[in-house]
């Protein structure tokens, strides 16, 4: 396997808890969805980010995000879902469904959310970067064009995908999902393109309750949906075996110019949401067998976005871990 680039790069295009100086003058945005008593809060994050200042210290340089326009996002999401949105969040939130709290800044949040990884793209796409990781939330791949739901208000990879499509004129773009949960907003919103091929890997049968392995794409789509379920007890290295024969299976079909990665790390064996008896070591190497996919198809192109993740213990081990695999290094233990 290409050894890729040290594991200190791939943290850098990614949204920012802001410089030392500036931390003081006004508030991470990521932070500032507010959703109360609920698995998916800001202690999410900052968990993530104190472990990646104990990794890197003053090396570590992240990025802020931008707010993504709305013409980036209204390629995906329907204008009048976006106005409801906004509507909600004036008027200081609420619930979207039973699963998805709002509060006054959650919208501008989940648009910085999708920013982010239009920057990296673009970061990407320019060679600044071979990889790039995005520390965000809201997480987005439960999220349909026209409907929020499962935590979920903005399907970031999906509008990183059609970004680029529309600036960037990649033909061929490989999403892979291996949250533990289906990503059911972003299989049907692809279910009927040729140009992105939607693999996920997740717990079956299980919410959102879709994930079949029926379930292979329609129209000009048909063939570019491959859902690998899992069931419940399934041995860890199995669920890894079945990964990686189904991305190699993804990419020989489709020939991707990029991978997208919704990395989901509620398949944790600790995990209070979800749970697939995966532990740090099993997303170190799901990290290794998509860098290795990626060298041969596209370059090294990965843009991977968070998703889910519930135990903070969990998020901290897993992201170092697939981290840690990206660059091509073992499992850090700590």
């Amino acid at each position: 396997m290409t050894r890729r680039a040290p594991v200190q790069e791939l943290p850098r295009i990614a949204p920012d808890l802001l410089s030392e100086k500036n931390r003081s003058e006004r508030k991470w945005i990521l932070l500032e969805h507010e959703t109360g008593p609920h698995p998916e809060d800001p202690g999410r994050l900052r968990a993530i980010l104190s472990l990646l200042h104990e990794r890197y210290g003053e090396s570590l340089d992240l990025l802020a995000p931008r707010r993504a326009d709305h013409e980036d996002v209204a390629r995906i999401h329907d204008p009048a879902y976006l106005s409801a949105l906004e509507r909600v969040c004036r008027r200081g939130g609420g619930y979207l469904d039973p699963d998805t709290p709002v509060s006054e800044r959650s919208l501008d949040a989940a648009l910085h959310a999708a920013g982010a990884l239009c920057d990296g793209a673009d970061a990407i796409m320019a060679g600044k970067a071979r990889s790039a990781f995005c520390l965000v939330r809201p997480p987005g791949h439960h999220a349909f064009a026209a409907a929020a739901g499962g935590f979920c208000i903005i399907n970031n990879v999906a509008v990183a995908a059609a970004y680029l499509r529309e600036r960037h004129g990649l033909e061929r773009i490989l999403i892979v999902d291996f949250d533990v949960h289906h990503g059911n907003g972003t299989q049907a919103i692809f279910y009927e393109e040729e140009s992105v091929f939607f693999l996920s890997l997740h717990r079956f049968p299980f919410y959102p309750g879709t994930g079949s392995a029926a379930e292979t794409g329609q129209g000009a789509g048909k063939g570019k949906t491959l859902n690998l379920p899992i069931a419940f007890g399934q041995l860890p290295d199995a669920t890894v075996e079945t990964f990686a024969a189904g991305i190699e299976k993804a990419a020989t079909a489709h020939d991707p110019e990029m991978i997208l990665v919704s990395a989901g790390f509620d398949g944790y064996e600790k995990d209070p949401v979800g749970g697939l008896h995966l532990e740090p070591e099993h997303f170190a190497r799901i990290a290794r067998i998509l860098g290795d996919v990626a060298d041969r198809h596209c370059g090294g192109r990965i843009l991977s976005t968070l998703e889910g993740g519930y135990s903070l213990t969990g998020l901290r081990l897993c992201v170092d871990a697939f981290l840690g695999g990206l660059s091509g290094e073992g499992v850090r233990r700590g």
